[in-house]
């Protein structure tokens, strides 16, 4: 029996059913709504969304050249979208690619320059308060969402291309959906070189990943369920080695924090090594071994929450990289010794490296089999990982 006293009620709380994970009726009867279904579609969604994208006749947007600036307005997985602009751009992108997360558009923003606004509802402010502004003051604007949506009116009212994007809920399964259309837009407008041979390997690759990771594949042979596992009762901190691969690692922390509901530290592996690579040290880190009492009683005491560290490394267009200032074997070196340093410490430590010729497939690389791993470690613990009662509720708190 497990009892009310601290301990043990810690212990019963953060247990993790391993058994559900390979049992996979029992996988798609806790994922009653779908979410293993919509993440195995972001193969499918590139090539739908680039369909949809042709048929938005975007060629307008360069009818008067290239803008001074690109705005991507939008919040949560359509900011995301910015991100990824930005990254597949890189350092030769000719113009400066801002994401912007608040309502409205900088106040810079006129009619030199480009607006883009992202939302997977079609309604939220940001990214109509963001298309309404840029149609007052003249700026280009495309709009990308769901059809017969607030957005598309705002956009058909300022005689702007809007790419109809389908509803999906939640809106982070449609990361994919929403980014490319993005990326054509950028490619219109002179930013980006991206071919049509590069979505195709970039969905073929979230194909290969989705297929591994499927429900009836068991934990040893699937990587999103090992990865679950290994993260399982732990605090993630997940670094990304290049500005790519720190793209990726933030979209993974906030799959972990929304469908597992995990505390998670992301960002790049350049920043933590100015002081937050210290967790290693630290009460989760290598401290909780140093301080264990050697001669207890195992039983007594509950296993303690511990760091895992996944490090998302990219060593891909080496070039670009150090005219940035940031030399690839640098950011390689970097990389290499905090696992070495953290196997120093007993902290786990798991690498995934980037594959694919594109930084989109680079990309999609990194985020797909931790896409599907945050939903995994929310299955095995009872959670549903579409459902997050707190954020429903704190968009009724706003809306009073």
């Amino acid at each position: 029996m497990t009892s009310l006293n601290g301990s043990a009620s810690v212990r019963g709380h953060r247990h993790v059913e391993e058994s559900l994970l390979n049992d996979a009726a029992r996988v798609q009867a806790a994922d009653a709504s779908g979410m293993l279904r919509a993440l195995a579609s972001a193969g499918a969604q590139v090539r739908e969304s680039a369909a949809l994208a042709a048929e938005a006749n975007l060629s307008t947007l360069a009818d008067e050249g290239r803008p001074r600036a690109v705005v991507v307005a939008g919040v949560g997985t359509a900011a995301r979208t910015g991100d990824l602009l930005e990254t597949v751009a890189g350092p030769r992108c000719p113009v400066p690619v801002v994401g912007h997360r608040s309502a409205g558009i900088p106040g810079w923003v006129g009619a030199a320059d480009a607006v883009i606004a992202v939302s997977a509802s079609g309604r939220s402010p940001e990214a109509l308060a963001a298309a309404e502004a840029a149609g007052r003051r003249g700026a280009r604007l495309v709009a990308i969402g769901p059809p017969d949506s607030e957005l598309q009116a705002l956009a058909e009212r300022a005689r702007a291309p809007f790419v109809p994007v389908p509803r999906r809920a939640p809106a982070r399964a449609s990361l994919w959906a929403l980014t490319v259309p993005v990326l054509l837009a950028a490619r219109t407008l002179g930013l980006v070189r991206i071919n049509e041979a590069d979505f195709a390997e970039t969905a073929a690759r979230l194909d290969d990943d989705a297929e591994r990771c499927r429900p009836d594949a068991e934990s040893f042979v699937n990587p999103a369920k090992a990865l679950a596992l290994d993260l399982a009762n732990s605090i993630p901190i997940v670094w990304g080695s290049s500005p790519l691969a720190t793209v990726a690692a933030r979209r993974v922390g906030d799959m972990l924090a929304a469908n597992a509901r995990y505390p998670v530290v992301a960002g790049s592996l350049g920043e933590a090594g100015r002081g937050r690579v210290g967790l290693i040290d630290g009460i989760y880190g290598g401290l909780v071994e140093s301080e264990r009492d050697i001669f207890a009683d195992p039983g007594d005491q509950p296993e303690p929450t511990r760091l895992r560290l996944l490090i998302l490394r990219d060593g891909g267009l080496a070039d670009e990289e150090m005219e940035a200032g940031e030399p690839t074997a640098v950011e390689e070196r970097r990389a290499d010794a905090v696992v070495e340093l953290s196997a120093r410490r007993g902290v786990r430590c798991e690498v995934v490296q980037a594959e694919g010729a594109s930084p989109l497939e680079r990309l999609a690389s990194l985020i797909a089999v931790p896409d599907f791993a945050s939903v995994y470690l929310a299955l095995a613990h009872g959670l549903d990982p579409t459902a997050v009662p707190a954020v429903d509720e704190l968009k009724e708190f706003t809306r009073r």
